[in-house]
């Protein structure tokens, strides 16, 4: 009997322990927190070491003209205007790797933002996903945060500047729908 009414006790409790899944509604255009900065990445070339904020880790293979296979660690300047020279409001640390052997750029990226005192909000942000470079404009998942972003979700749209062969700009626009 009392095996019994153990065996009810722990289901009941099983089944009211669960909640129903609320459906979360998010309305694209009406984000929680939305702000831009801009990262500035300098690749080693071999003669910039002094300035360089990137450098590939590992080469291209030999499979194609595309970059498959190469692999580049950053550790950038985040500003919040797009003068290379402006006062640094963090550090975009990552790593990119091109993972495409069709014309084209692509590249998955798994990339922090790291946001220090002069910044209006402090933490850190994680943008991680495909990154279709060959896009004027696209869009990577934000998925998660410390912080002033603790347990953020949401858009990072990324526009590219390019100023030469080791030099270009990334347009960060962040769009926060879970903060």
């Amino acid at each position: 009997m009392s095996q019994k009414l153990c065996s009810i006790l722990f289901l009941v409790f099983v089944i009211s322990s669960f909640r129903p899944i609320q459906s979360r509604k998010y309305n694209p255009k009406k984000p929680c927190k939305r702000f831009s900065v801009h990262m500035h990445e300098i690749l080693f070339d071999g003669n910039n070491a002094a300035n360089a904020t990137a450098a590939v880790a590992v080469n291209q293979t030999k499979l194609n003209s595309y970059g498959f296979g190469e692999f580049t660690v950053f550790n950038d300047k985040l500003t919040a205007d797009s003068n290379l020279s402006s006062p640094s409001v963090g550090r975009g640390q990552g790593f990119y790797v091109f993972n495409m052997r069709t014309p084209g750029f692509n590249a998955w990226v798994g990339l922090s933002l790291v946001f220090n005192n002069s910044f209006k909000y402090k933490g850190t942000l994680t943008i991680t996903g495909a990154d279709l470079i060959s896009q004027g404009t696209r869009d990577i998942p934000i998925v998660g945060g410390t912080g002033d972003f603790f347990m953020a979700r949401g858009i990072a749209t990324i526009t590219t500047e390019f100023e030469g062969d080791t030099y270009f700009r990334l347009l960060i626009d962040v769009k926060l729908y879970e903060c």
